[in-house]
Formats: structure tokens, sequence, C-alpha cells
């Protein structure tokens, strides 16, 4: 079993590279269709903070899981991703 720190840190490096993969759309010109997909990922990130805070590791990994993937779709879309 994998203790409680080491799933908190998972979950927060997962934020982290979140934060970074945002940046690289920051001189992107995006479609308001994009745009909102971009507030969505960000909304299930931030929303990822929030359960992680409150101690609710599989909501909070869920969540940031969801905005990556909302995210890495605009990123593939704008040829910002590998």
């Amino acid at each position: 079993m994998i203790a409680t720190e080491e799933i908190e840190r998972r979950i927060r490096k997962d934020i982290s590279i979140f934060s970074e993969n945002i940046r690289k759309l920051e001189t992107a010109r995006l479609s308001e269709g994009e745009s909102r997909i971009v507030e969505l990922s960000k909304m299930y990130a931030k929303d990822s903070e929030s359960w992680l805070a409150k101690g609710d590791y599989y909501t909070s990994f869920s969540s940031v899981s969801y905005a990556h993937g909302l995210l890495d779709s605009i990123l593939k879309l704008k040829h910002l991703m590998e």
C-alpha cells in the first residue's frame, strides 16, 4: 500500500505539471470554444487542489487527471505537445 504522503506528493506533482503545461498556451491564439475548454481545465485543476486540502485523494487525482486530458486536447490541436 502506498503511504498517504506519497499519494499527496504525486498529486502535487501532477498539479505542478498542469501549471507548466498551461503556460505553453500563453501566446497561443484560441477560439472561443478552445478558451472555454482551457478554462474548464483550470477549474478542474483548482478543484483538485481543493479536494487535496480536504484529504480526498481519489477525487483530487481524478480532477487533475481530467484537467490534463482537457488541456492536452488543446495543446495537441495547437501543436504545442509532442
